[in-house]
């Protein structure tokens, strides 16, 4: 079977990331699944580029334009927003052509218009997999506490003050409601949380949403923990750590609260890109920050030296972090924003907090840090779920189930 698999590119981002794994893993199970990107930065000779000509650069600034137009020339909601008004003309493309199937995965930033992803379902199946809300609303990726996209959207808050009924929002969410009345097209949710946001939408409640979680490979984050002794080590990581969805100042007081009840013999690590590193000077516990990680082994021996991973997002579609981690052998401590019940069994496999309580946050990490769970009960529950070959297997059993 000829699967290709288009997302924005192979590294950069989680749904990047993700993409490549699973292109990887239904390789190893005998299909011919390649991977289109506008933006690619690895070797794998079956990732094929396009767009860095000068035809993609203008589809990225011809959307960016027209979003920061509507801002008001405001930049600060600008990559928040998402049009799809201008794209690659990816319908042609050989590897589309060719394709038994096409998936699509995030192909936002100029790389696909809503109008060339109606030219691709009219001639191939396609599954898109959502990464994130904008699916089902009008422009936004994350709606965060706004519930516009129940009904129409309109009004949007990112866009600036005083919007109209009829703004870009507006707008888009009629473009994305004609494409949807006019194509079949299969969506996938990567969590269960992330399938409740899209029945409860005007443009996905009608539509059948199959719940199928990212791949992970668990197999690169085995549970063989080797901690280093009198020291239990909580760790939290992130592309971005001070990204206001990681919510790090609620990490960073429930943190507190644990040196309070806790003062010796832990230390808090942290790892990933911070634009103001003396936030962290605020920690009343020793801590390190490692910085951004990239390479996966340096990733498994730090979860593997740490009791817990902490996660205090205030929203997330399916936290990577939280997976690699309990892979690996860590208890999680995470919120109830998002898909983590889709991974977390509360007070069996780690503790759910409810978002933006401190104190239940930090209630539970003291939970997690006496917690006698066994790692390759932890590493065990994680391969069930999310390994990349079960995950394979599911899109498989979709696939067949489309084209046969």
């Amino acid at each position: 079977m000829k699967i290709v698999i288009i997302n924005h590119s192979d590294t950069l981002g989680g749904a990047s990331v993700v993409s490549m794994r699973l292109m990887e893993a239904l390789r190893k199970s005998g299909h011919d699944a390649r991977m289109l990107v506008s933006r690619k930065l690895s070797d794998n000779p079956y990732v094929e580029e396009c767009g860095r000509n000068l035809r993609g650069k203008f589809c990225f600034l011809a959307e960016h334009a027209r979003i920061y137009m509507s801002c008001g020339f405001n930049r600060r909601n600008l990559f928040k927003i998402s049009i799809a008004n201008v794209g690659l003309p990816l319908s042609q493309h050989h590897l589309v052509r060719n394709a038994d199937v096409v998936m699509l995965n995030w192909v936002n930033q100029g790389m696909l218009s809503l109008r060339e992803i109606g030219r691709i379902a009219a001639s191939k199946p396609v599954i898109w997999t959502m990464h994130d809300m904008w699916c089902m609303t009008g422009v936004c990726h994350h709606a965060g506490y706004c519930l516009r996209f129940e009904g129409q959207c309109g009004y949007c808050p990112l866009i600036r003050k005083g919007a109209s009924f009829k703004d870009l929002s507006r707008n888009t969410w009629l473009r994305k409601h004609e494409l949807n009345s006019r194509y079949s097209i299969h969506y996938v949710a990567v969590s269960r949380w992330l399938a409740a946001r899209a029945k409860e939408s005007s443009l996905l409640s009608g539509a059948h949403v199959e719940v199928i979680p990212n791949a992970f490979p668990t197999e690169e984050f085995p549970a063989a923990r080797k901690r280093t002794p009198g020291i239990m080590r909580i760790v939290m990581g992130a592309a971005r750590l001070d990204d206001p969805i990681k919510n790090l100042p609620a990490a960073i007081e429930a943190l507190n609260i644990v040196a309070e009840k806790r003062p010796d013999g832990i230390e808090a690590v942290f790892f990933g890109e911070i634009r103001d590193p003396s936030l962290l000077e605020r920690l009343r516990m020793p801590f390190r920050h490692l910085g951004t990680v990239r390479d996966t082994p340096t990733l498994a021996r730090l979860y593997g030296d740490s009791k817990v991973v902490l996660s205090t997002s205030l929203y997330e579609t399916l936290p990577g972090t939280v997976i690699e981690g309990m892979s690996a052998g860590c208890v999680a401590v995470t919120t109830d924003a998002g898909g983590q019940a889709d991974i977390v069994d509360h007070l069996q496999t780690g503790y759910i907090a409810h978002s933006g309580d401190v104190e239940d946050i930090a209630q539970g990490i003291l939970w997690a840090l006496d917690a006698d769970i066994e790692p390759m009960q932890q590493h065990s529950a994680i391969e069930r779920k999310f390994s990349s070959h079960n995950v394979a297997m599911k899109y498989v059993e979709l696939i067949n189930d489309i084209i046969k």
